[in-house]
C-alpha cells in the first residue's frame, strides 16, 4: 500500500512526500528480478512518485540476462554492465551501492526504489533512511526480514504480474466470487486493529485512509494483495470482526469509508449504502 496512495501525501516512516512529484531512483538487481515483473513494478513505483533514474545491474555478456533486452528498450531503463569477475562475490551489489551514494549526493531525490531479493542491500536501504530520504524495496517473499523491516515499504514482486498475463487470465478464468467471512490469522488482526484504535472517534469508528497509513508505518511489507485483495476497504469487509460505513465528504464530491472493530457491548451497525 502503498504507501497506498489514501491520499495525495504519502507518509513513510518519519518522512511524507507528496507522492505525484516526489523524485524516485529506480535500481534493479537484474541476477534477481525477473523480467516478466517490469511493467508492473513500473507501473507500483508511479503511485508514489516519478522515476527521475531507472537503471539496471548486471553482467550482459551473459545469456541469463538476454531476456530483459526488449523490456529495458521499452521502458527506458539503462542498463550498466558489471563483469563477474570473481566467482562468489557479487560485483553488481556493489555497484548499486555505489550508484546509489553517488547519486544520493549528486541529484535531488526524494526516494529510492531498489529492487532485489538480497539482504546485502540492508545496510544501504538504511544509510538513505538516515539521510531523510524514503525507501520502497521490492523483492520476492524469499527476501530476507532484515531488508525487509528496513525499508519504509517492501512491495513482494510476486503480486507484480505481467500486464499481458493478468489480461489474458481475465479473458480466461470465470469471474471471481467475493470473499465472504476472510480467515485472518491473530497477528494480522492484531495489526489491523491496533491501526483503527490509535485514530478512532470516540463512537469507535476509523477513517480508512488513516487506518492505512498507521498500518504501513507498523508493517513495511503489509500490502492487501498479499491476502487476495485489491483494496485495503475490501479486506476489512471480508474479516468479520470489523464493520464498515460510508460518509459523505465534507465538500460533498464523494464519500469516505470508515471502520470499526465489533464489541459485544456494541451492537452491529450495518453498512451505509451510497446515495443513488
Amino acid at each position: 500500500m502503498p504507501l497506498l496512495p489514501f491520499s495525495s501525501f504519502q507518509s513513510a516512516g518519519n518522512h511524507q512526500v507528496e507522492t505525484s512529484q516526489a523524485k524516485l531512483a529506480v535500481l534493479i538487481d537484474a541476477d534477481n528480478t525477473q523480467p516478466t515483473i517490469i511493467e508492473g513494478l513500473l507501473n507500483e513505483v508511479a503511485k508514489y512518485g516519478v522515476a527521475s533514474v531507472k537503471r539496471i545491474y548486471g553482467d550482459w555478456t551473459s545469456p541469463n540476462l538476454r531476456s530483459w533486452k526488449d523490456r529495458l528498450l521499452e521502458h527506458a531503463i539503462q542498463p550498466i554492465q558489471q563483469f563477474s569477475y570473481t566467482t562468489g562475490k557479487n560485483a553488481t551489489d556493489s555497484a548499486m551501492i555505489i550508484d546509489a551514494m553517488d547519486l544520493l549526493y549528486s541529484e535531488k531525490l526524494d526516494g529510492f526504489c531498489i529492487v532485489s531479493s538480497d539482504s546485502d542491500f540492508t545496510r544501504l536501504a538504511a544509510r538513505l533512511r538516515e539521510s531523510g530520504l524514503t525507501v520502497y524495496g521490492f523483492g520476492e517473499k524469499k527476501t530476507p526480514r532484515a531488508f525487509v523491516s528496513v525499508c519504509d515499504k517492501f512491495i513482494y514482486t510476486e503480486i507484480l504480474r505481467d500486464i499481458q498475463e493478468e489480461t489474458d487470465d481475465e479473458e480466461t478464468k470465470p469471474a471471481a466470487k467475493p470473499k465472504k467471512d476472510f480467515k485472518v490469522d491473530r497477528k494480522l488482526l492484531k495489526l489491523l486493529r491496533d491501526a483503527v484504535d490509535d485514530i478512532a472517534e470516540e463512537s469507535g469508528w476509523a477513517y480508512l485512509g488513516g487506518v492505512g497509513q498507521k498500518i504501513n508505518n507498523r508493517s513495511a511489507d503489509f500490502d492487501p494483495r498479499n491476502h487476495g485483495f485489491r483494496k485495503l476497504g475490501d479486506m476489512f469487509r471480508a474479516i468479520p470482526q470489523f464493520e464498515t460505513e460510508e460518509r459523505p465528504q465534507a465538500n460533498g464530491t464523494g464519500r469516505q469509508v470508515y471502520i470499526r472493530w465489533i464489541t459485544k457491548n456494541r451492537p452491529v451497525k450495518k453498512a451505509a449504502h451510497p446515495a443513488k
